[in-house]
């Protein structure tokens, strides 16, 4: 038994090196995505603070792991890179649900989305790629989001009297001050 533990343990190695410069890798990706988790999660959207500092982290770790096992030069690079988009895609895709006639959660899926570029390229030593990417989707999503809520508020105020509207008419109609032709005519017919 002493001897198999011996033998995996000497297969097993600890870069003390390697492991600082990952650690300030994730810290920086999870850093970088913590704004756009403020903003999603202050607007009550459907992945909140852990969400997007985790795909961050998850897609560094990713891309390093590759790194380290593939080479970053490596033609395997570009499939690694594939899997991680179509399956941060998958993670975004359930952000994306239908409300009555909208669709809501596309901010928040494209975030996801944009939070695991940010990842890779800290995770590719890519800090420039990572700032901008991160940069720029924060600012999106809040300098949008404030536009967002004043024409939803607009919106929701236009059908709001559109339904007043409606139901005055109807109760028009139900004591015959209008006929069904449309609204504004009397049932007399003048």
């Amino acid at each position: 038994m002493e001897s198999m533990i011996s033998e995996v343990m000497s297969k097993m190695h600890f870069d003390v090196t390697l492991f600082v410069s990952l650690l300030i890798k994730i810290v920086i990706a999870a850093a970088l995505t913590s704004p756009v988790s403020v903003e999603r999660y202050k607007d009550d959207k459907s992945a909140g603070l852990r969400t997007f500092p985790i795909v961050a982290v998850a897609s560094c770790g990713y891309v390093i792991l590759a790194g380290q096992v593939f080479g970053i030069s490596s033609g395997q690079q570009a499939p690694i890179l594939q899997g991680l988009v179509t399956g941060i895609g998958f993670i975004g895709g359930g952000a994306i649900v239908k409300d009555g006639n909208r669709v809501r959660g596309t901010a928040t899926a494209a975030a996801i989305w944009s939070t695991a570029i940010v990842g890779a390229a800290v995770g590719y030593g890519r800090l420039e790629i990572a700032m901008v990417v991160g940069l720029f989707t924060t600012l999106t999503l809040w300098v949008i989001s404030r536009y967002e809520m004043k024409w939803e508020l607009e919106r929701d105020a236009q059908d709001a009297a559109a339904g007043v509207i409606q139901s005055a008419h109807a109760a028009l109609g139900d004591v015959g001050l209008r006929s069904p032709s449309g609204p504004g005519t009397s049932s007399s017919g003048h």
